[in-house]
């Protein structure tokens, strides 16, 4: 008698669309998410996400800022800048601490 194999489950090699990376990266690096549960919610290892962004959107990932209010007073002096690579950050003498740490974590990535 023959050998049989039975094969279950979904299959492991899935092909995605780079809109389906995309919007997997974008969600599991929105504000307040977790690379590994958006991953697990999509059956992948958190380590393909961060190789989807690398391969995407290469070495300068791009992060949402969003700029709310136009004063016309002058803007005092920063009270410390961080240059890092091609990326400069001025932190102001009013910058919250909740500020700092979102673009300080910004830039690790």
């Amino acid at each position: 008698m023959g050998q049989v194999t039975v094969i279950s489950g979904a299959e492991r090699r899935r092909l995605w669309s780079d809109e389906q990376k995309l919007a997997l990266i974008e969600a599991a690096f929105a504000p307040g998410a977790k690379v590994a549960g958006v991953a697990a919610q999509a059956d992948l290892r958190p380590s393909q996400i961060y190789r989807w962004r690398r391969d995407l959107l290469g070495s300068q990932s791009m992060v949402p800022v969003v700029v709310t209010g136009h004063s016309s007073e002058p803007v005092a002096a920063p009270v410390i800048v961080i240059e890092v690579q091609e990326a400069t950050v001025r932190i102001m003498p009013d910058a919250s601490a909740a500020l700092i740490n979102a673009a300080l974590r910004a830039l690790r990535r």
